[in-house]
């Protein structure tokens, strides 16, 4: 595997990744109880410790090859269980969005559900999930994966065929994008 940074120059993206993110690295003590509670863990090939740990190494080619950065879905669960309030979701996602930058993407579909997701929240200020599946299905190949659910979905009230949006799609926008450039939302 390509070394895209050298441990320099990976320990300084970590440590700026971990400045904006607040953390403190060298707090975790690698107990286990974020990978222990953490509902994606199956899925993982680093479990959410092992983030931290390759993070305070400096490993950053490591962190922003993993699938795990991918697949977090960023449910705080491993910072509500953490001795240290270590927020290890923010940790995924800088680490993700910089990976995103290098071109990295360890799963290609999760990447493109994200895009898109990101896609339709600033077109309609929130999520649509209509079109976020149809995108998806469309742009993944996958056209008629989920046809099957659809009519329970409608019928529970799951998903709705009409489109609804937030009337100052501009703030959310704004906000999308300091949040994109790192800076502190206004």
């Amino acid at each position: 595997m390509e070394k895209i940074l050298n441990r320099e120059e990976g320990k300084l993206l970590a440590d700026r990744i971990a400045k904006e993110a607040n953390v403190a690295l060298d707090e975790c003590y690698q107990c286990g109880k974020c990978s222990a509670g953490c509902p994606m863990a199956n899925s993982y090939d680093l479990m959410p410790r092992q983030i931290v740990h390759l993070m305070h190494l400096g490993d950053m080619d490591t962190v922003m090859k993993s699938k795990t950065i991918w697949l977090c879905a960023s449910c705080h669960t491993c910072v509500e269980r953490c001795p240290h309030d270590i927020d290890i979701p923010t940790l995924i996602e800088k680490s993700r969005m910089e990976a995103q930058k290098r071109g990295i993407s360890a799963q290609r579909n999760v990447r493109l559900f994200n895009d898109i997701f990101m896609e339709t929240v600033r077109g309609f200020g929130k999520s649509q999930e209509v079109i976020l599946e149809g995108a998806y299905n469309v742009t993944s190949g996958r056209l008629l994966q989920d046809m099957a659910n659809v009519p329970q979905m409608l019928k529970k009230d799951i998903v709705r065929p009409e489109l609804n949006s937030v009337q100052d799609k501009e703030d959310i926008r704004r906000i999308m994008k300091e949040c994109e450039e790192g800076g502190a939302v206004k």
